[in-house]
């Protein structure tokens, strides 16, 4: 660890937190190129580190979510988390490494903090330190190992993939909107939309609605339309 965390304003897609620079494809190839870390092969998605190689310095990291995954977990049990302390993070060496992702995902009522861990039984003993590596990104610590991550005011940083989020705060129609869309895309509401249960998919219609409707906050609204975009494709019609 150091005592400099990322100056770098996280991106939140709903299905992927980015805490990187690059503004286009061509820019994140470059960036991939010139760090080393943790990375994406094919159809394989872990979280990503990226860490420069002369400094061997975090310069860069991804989370995915785990609703994304097939085997997510989700519950509405979050960890007591501890008082935040700053800091970065320095490779012992120059070596690429996989870092599996999160499968489990903690909520809290409208979603102002979103807690991802790699099992439910971190729940069972008190998380020790939380790491701010970024603005509002944090990660876990239990008995000296990383147990997960948590990004507070996730509707905050709502934006699309490549852009930097409003400065502006979200207004309440989108965090109520985000709240629900998470809803559409974990369990137990997926597998309702899934089975074309009328009343989940009236909900998914009527999400879909607001946000093609929402004037105000139009980037995250858009942010947010592409979270539930291919459920919608599939199950709004129904």
């Amino acid at each position: 660890m150091t005592g400099e965390p990322l100056q770098i304003t996280p991106r939140f897609t709903g299905d992927h937190l980015r805490i990187v620079q690059y503004a286009n494809p061509k820019e994140s190839e470059r960036f991939v190129l010139d760090t080393f870390g943790s990375q994406h092969f094919l159809w394989d998605f872990p979280d990503v580190f990226r860490f420069d190689m002369d400094s061997r310095r975090l310069v860069g990291a991804e989370f995915q979510m785990p609703c994304t995954s097939p085997n997510c977990e989700s519950t509405d049990r979050v960890p007591v988390l501890p008082a935040l302390r700053p800091g970065g993070l320095r490779a012992d060496e120059v070596q690429d490494f996989r870092h599996e992702m999160c499968p489990v995902l903690c909520r809290v009522p409208g979603d102002t903090v979103l807690a991802c861990l790699h099992g439910l039984d971190v729940l069972d003993e008190p998380v020790e330190a939380r790491i701010g590596i970024a603005p509002d990104v944090a990660l876990l610590v239990q008995h000296g190992v990383v147990v997960g991550w948590s990004l507070t005011n996730p509707a905050q940083y709502l934006t699309t993939a490549y852009a930097d989020p409003d400065p502006a705060p979200p207004s309440p129609a989108t965090r109520r909107l985000l709240t629900e869309c998470l809803d559409l895309v974990t369990d137990p509401l997926i597998y309702d939309v899934e089975d074309r249960e009328p009343v989940a998919l009236a909900r998914l219609r009527a999400a879909d609605e607001a946000l093609r409707d929402q004037c105000e906050d139009r980037h995250r609204a858009d942010a947010l339309r592409e979270l539930i975009a291919n459920i919608a494709n599939i199950y709004g019609n129904w």
